[in-house]
């Protein structure tokens, strides 16, 4: 088993990525080619899940545009992502969000998670 995985590793190198986790909010920016001209789009959502490990992992992003709930899977290892970056951590307790696909309005807000300030994650730390 062990020697499946340094091959996958060798084949497909995984990217470095921002630790995220479901409840974040992220912009993706992602490689479109039309024809002969490549392109950058960015896709900013709430993570919905995160599924396998290593090269085959995938994340769900989901945003509304214009009232309608669009979600995007992308894969961990594609060549096409071109950044990923948090813009928000979320505080939900759960792996798996889908319960945001039912909800509207001011109720599919996800609360942000609280940060120490400098002083006090140092004493955090500390102890």
């Amino acid at each position: 088993m062990n020697r499946i995985k340094e091959l996958e590793k060798q084949l497909n190198p995984v990217k470095d990525m921002p630790d995220f986790a479901a409840g974040d909010t992220i912009t993706v920016s992602y490689k479109i080619v039309e024809g002969n001209k490549e392109r950058i789009q960015e896709f900013t959502g709430v993570v919905i899940q995160r599924r396998g490990s290593g090269a085959t992992g995938t994340f769900t992003v989901r945003k509304m545009s214009g009232g309608i709930g669009v979600e995007r899977i992308f894969p961990v290892a594609s060549p096409f992502i071109d950044s990923v970056v948090v813009t928000k951590r979320g505080r939900v307790r759960r792996a798996r969000i889908f319960y945001l696909r039912s909800l509207t309005g001011k109720a599919s807000r996800i609360q942000e998670k609280k940060r120490f300030g400098v002083a006090e994650e140092a004493a955090a730390s500390a102890k």
